[in-house]
């Protein structure tokens, strides 16, 4: 059983569960007085006691025997509803190894696990020193995945038809769509999680947040979200500075543009902004998006090495719960599994993902021209009749195309799904890369569209400057009614008498109250919201240049509402191991050099710089090849900054190849 290092914690988790009920173990290192609950598998109120049994036997049984080597309680009674799983030492030595995971050697220096070779490694004979809690419980989490039939056999206590499992199907898998298993979730440790809150989201913590507190107890995956939140947020503060002087102290810079009466040309009163505080902003934007990004890759890398994630090696895993193929042997590891080709995922991939893809995005195209053809009939039905009845009628295109949008967006998520998924992608990663990506390009063309239409097609930027900030606006009050005021109210007011109940029954099984919370939904809506503030800024922020301002005020707030969230109303979340912020990186990335193009061309349609250039005597033409000319120019002022600096400091590089040389060497010795 495994060895615990914080005894009150893990004392006040397991006083309602009996340590003789745990798994006996014959391996005399992972004998231990105690066992940790990290994880809680719920099972169906109807679930009968023999499939229970059956379950916990499989979960108790060696790997070598088709089990998945962990640790189980029954919980209050064989005939209860839950199991409580946790691992002994050698199952988290193994899979340490497994996941790539680079841990502390004797000299302090950060090396890939080495199984054969943990006796030089520091805290190996304490795992909750070795290995951190969200490190323990993804563990866990990922060896019930594993877990498979070795041949054809009938689940006991289930009927025949849901209850046959056939050889490799995955286990896990194959109980919740039989409705045994309800849920898999972790399990909160409630006096680390007040003293992490105490730290994060306090009134006495104002400024910093603790990152390797929240890295521990939830993993890198919501650490290095919160951050490059941080990070993000104090980015801001250069844009925020230099949109407050191009708007208060230059001369006009609240950049008012009005149409002329009877011609519908569009000029910059006298108090505009100067054709220089344009360009400020316009060659500013671009620059910053460039060094935002590529020191923040500098700090991802620093990250990962603090936090052993610089070496992950999930290809040479265990394929994903969802993965299907023909059995048969793995090239790159001996092992059996099932295997899929790639050429024929990138076939699907590219014949059908991407023209369904395509389709969907065209009918965004196809609401929001009928949205602007709609507002014209209305208008000029309005015009016409100038009845109670047209007026109301002037709110109708608004509504259907919110209406019609909403639907798309439900349609688009669940068809990117399904489409994902059959995609069949073997490791994790790469299966929520592909997802990722397929809502974010949906999700950029749906919220862009409409200001690249107003832009470029019809070149109102009057127009334009009120929808971004009216969306920015709007977007802010929502988001601080969403981040900080519902979830104040919920936990306040909605949740006290609950816990109020839970703090006068000191008999409350503690770990069963976790039931009550909701699951976590996820980082995915917090980094869309990120992204779209990053487009804002970076692509639109010459036309208005308080965005950054509004940003960096919403970011403030966000930061703590995100921290309490996750920690109060929520079930704790799974978190695997990652490096970095996968394809989110990559999207920051693409706005920038999108960027680029989107500003030039604001800056061409800019009227007082083509006042500027007419008067210099630029013809049209010209004006098209200068922009054209500058586009390029700052396109490549961007990749030498790229080129310039490296991704990873020099002190991370030398150590990620120390690690992979190390690694060579021990592979060298095993061998031997």
């Amino acid at each position: 059983m495994t060895s615990l290092g914080d005894k009150g914690s893990v004392q006040t988790q397991t006083k309602v569960l009996s340590q003789d009920s745990w798994t006996q173990v014959s391996c005399p290192c992972c004998v231990s007085k105690q066992v940790e609950p990290l994880v809680l598998i719920q099972l169906s109120d109807s679930v009968q006691p023999v499939t229970k049994r059956w379950l916990i036997s499989l979960i108790e049984t060696s790997k070598r025997h088709g089990g998945a080597a962990l640790l189980a309680h029954p919980g209050e009674d064989e005939c209860g509803d839950v199991v409580v799983v946790s691992a002994p030492r050698c199952t988290f030595l193994k899979a340490t190894e497994d996941l790539g995971l680079c841990k502390k050697y004797h000299n302090e220096d950060m090396v890939a696990f080495s199984y054969h070779d943990r006796d030089n490694f520091s805290n190996v004979d304490d795992m909750q020193e070795f290995l951190t809690l969200a490190e323990r419980q993804y563990i866990v989490k990922n060896e019930l995945d594993s877990l498979q039939a070795q041949k054809k056999q009938r689940i006991p206590g289930i009927p025949e038809a849901p209850g046959v499992l056939e050889a490799w199907e995955n286990i896990c898998q194959k109980l919740v769509r039989a409705g045994v298993i309800k849920d898999i979730f972790p399990l909160h440790d409630q006096q680390r999680l007040n003293d992490l809150g105490r730290r994060w989201y306090s009134k006495k913590q104002i400024w910093g947040q603790p990152l390797d507190a929240i890295q521990s107890y939830f993993g890198s995956t919501v650490a290095f979200y919160f951050s490059f939140l941080d990070f993000y947020t104090w980015a801001l503060v250069p844009p925020a500075f230099l949109g407050l002087v191009l708007t208060f102290l230059l001369p006009g810079g609240g950049g008012v543009v009005k149409e002329q009466a009877g011609e519908g040309a569009m000029e910059e009163d006298d108090d505009g902004p100067s054709v220089s505080g344009h360009m400020v902003q316009a060659v500013f934007s671009m620059l910053w998006s460039t060094l935002f990004i590529e020191l923040w890759k500098r700090r991802s890398s620093s990250l990962s090495h603090r936090w052993g994630t610089l070496n992950l090696a999930e290809r040479f895993a265990g394929p994903r719960p969802g993965f299907h193929g023909t059995l048969g042997l793995n090239p790159e590891t001996g092992r059996l599994e099932p295997l899929f080709p790639e050429w024929q995922r990138q076939l699907r991939v590219g014949l059908v993902s991407l023209p369904l893809v395509g389709l969907l995005m065209g009918l965004v195209v196809l609401g929001m021209t009928c949205f602007y053809h709609g507002e014209a009939l209305v208008q000029g039905f309005h015009q016409d009749s100038g009845s109670l009845f047209s007026g109301v009628l002037l709110y109708m295109p608004s509504m259907a195309h919110i209406v019609y949008t909403n639907m798309l967006g439900n349609v688009y998520h669940a068809v990117a799904m399904q489409l994902t998924e059959w995609e069949n992608h073997r490791e994790e990663s790469s299966f929520q890369n592909h997802h990722t990506t397929k809502v974010l390009l949906f999700t950029f063309f749906n919220n862009f569209a409409v200001l690249f239409h107003i832009a470029f097609y019809k070149q109102d930027l009057p127009l334009l400057r009120k929808r971004l900030a009216s969306m920015l606006i709007g977007n802010q009050l929502v988001n601080q009614c969403t981040e900080v005021v519902v979830p104040f109210i919920v936990d306040r007011f909605l949740s006290a008498p609950h816990k109020k109940e839970q703090e006068d029954d000191l008999e409350m099984d503690k770990l069963r109250a976790q039931r009550s919370l909701p699951p976590y939904p996820g980082l995915f809506a917090e980094y869309i919201e990120l992204l779209l503030q990053f487009g804002y800024l970076s692509l639109f922020s010459c036309v208005y240049p308080l965005t950054a301002v509004l940003l960096l005020l919403n970011n403030i707030t966000e930061i703590r509402g995100d921290a309490y969230k996750i920690c109060k109303l929520f079930r704790k979340p799974f978190s695997a191991p990652v490096s970095n912020m996968g394809v989110w990186q990559t999207a920051f990335e693409v706005l920038g050099f999108v960027s680029v193009m989107s500003n030039c061309w604001l800056l061409l349609l800019s009227p007082r710089v083509q006042e500027f250039c007419l008067e210099g005597g630029i013809s049209g033409k010209n004006i098209i090849l200068v922009a054209i000319l500058v586009e390029h120019v700052l396109i490549l002022v961007k990749m030498v900054l790229a080129f310039m600096i490296p991704d990873e400091p020099d002190w991370v590089r030398i150590k990620r190849e120390q690690i992979e040389f190390n690694s060579m060497q021990a592979l060298g010795q095993q061998k031997l």
